[in-house]
């Protein structure tokens, strides 16, 4: 196992060092013109001019409100189930990675998320990504009724399900104890398509757990501009300490990063570009982006004219 686990990492190191700056499109809003009856033809219409215009991956968030200030939403806005929406896009698209930026822990119990990401990868014919994180909208889980654990309870529910992943892909069936879950007849049957097994990705910035679960477990991290560019830098560095200290090579994780783009309003081609740019420069290899006004599609276009092609030259 040890001798596959560093034949893996090393495959993965060598594909990042031939890494053109990849373009991913998150889409964090359903409000559209049209209500409720237009977000399937205009879901439908995104992603597929998104496949079209050559982004590298879709993302989804997983919340059941709307992030209050998103777009200039309320929470009662409208917002679709993460995975549902995944499996609708798998069926439109053929090139595309899929993943929801990022999972909660405290939505789905480890084995069943297991399952569904298992799903999506087949069903995708291999482009999931396992995007999960420790959970932080309290409002939404108590608005929900979904029990909202102590910070150190979440850490620990994010831990048994990265380990739980680890040990499932592993294997046929496994059982399985962690901190705070436990599965004694968890099987693997069918076996997700991705070889060895769909990214694990990590959200967060959290220097003392979340990046040292990176080190220990992910394929990927993912780290928001909202935490401003210099604390973005300092995630990354921290990073590279964790990869040291636990002697994990540093290359073989995908940096991934989440911004906001309005190209109907203040932001320009050159403007974007100059960020990608910035973000190359700072390790990021995977840059994500969603945008207000999407559902017009134009800016995907323009993406697809102007900004990716651009990218792949960094």
């Amino acid at each position: 196992m040890a001798a596959q686990v560093e034949h893996y990492f090393k495959q993965i190191k060598a594909a990042n060092r031939r890494l053109m700056m990849h373009i991913g499109l998150q889409i964090p809003s359903f409000k559209y013109p049209g209500g409720t009856a237009a977000i399937r033809p205009k879901l439908k219409e995104i992603v597929t001019t998104a496949e079209d215009s050559g982004f590298y991956s879709l993302w989804v968030m997983d919340h059941f409100y709307q992030i209050k200030g998103m777009f200039g939403e309320a929470y009662t806005d409208p917002m679709l189930e993460g995975f549902t929406t995944l499996g609708y896009f798998a069926g439109l698209t053929e090139k595309a990675y899929l993943g929801v930026l990022v999972a909660g822990v405290i939505y789905r119990h480890p084995s069943v998320l297991m399952k569904m990401v298992n799903t999506l990868d087949i069903l995708s014919g291999g482009r999931a990504y396992f995007g999960i994180g420790a959970g932080w909208y309290e409002d939404e889980a108590k608005g929900y009724g979904i029990p909202y654990p102590s910070t150190s309870e979440r850490f620990e529910q994010l831990e048994d399900n990265l380990q739980l992943a680890r040990a499932l892909w592993a294997g046929d069936e496994i059982a399985f104890k962690g901190k705070q879950f436990s599965a004694p007849a968890i099987t693997n049957n069918p076996r997700p398509l991705s070889n060895p097994h769909p990214r694990i990705m990590i959200g967060g910035t959290g220097p003392k757990k979340t990046l040292r679960m990176v080190a220990q477990y992910a394929d990927a991290c993912n780290i928001g501009d909202w935490v401003g560019t210099e604390n973005m830098q300092k995630a990354i560095d921290v990073l590279k300490e964790q990869c040291e200290s636990l002697g994990r090579d540093y290359d073989t994780i995908e940096k991934t990063s989440l911004c906001t783009v309005h190209l109907s309003g203040d932001d320009t081609v050159d403007s974007v570009i100059n960020r990608i740019e910035e973000l190359s420069a700072m390790g990021f290899t995977h840059a994500i982006f969603n945008m207000p006004d999407v559902y017009e599609i134009t800016p995907l276009e323009t993406f697809g004219k102007e900004i990716i092609p651009a990218a792949a030259e960094l």
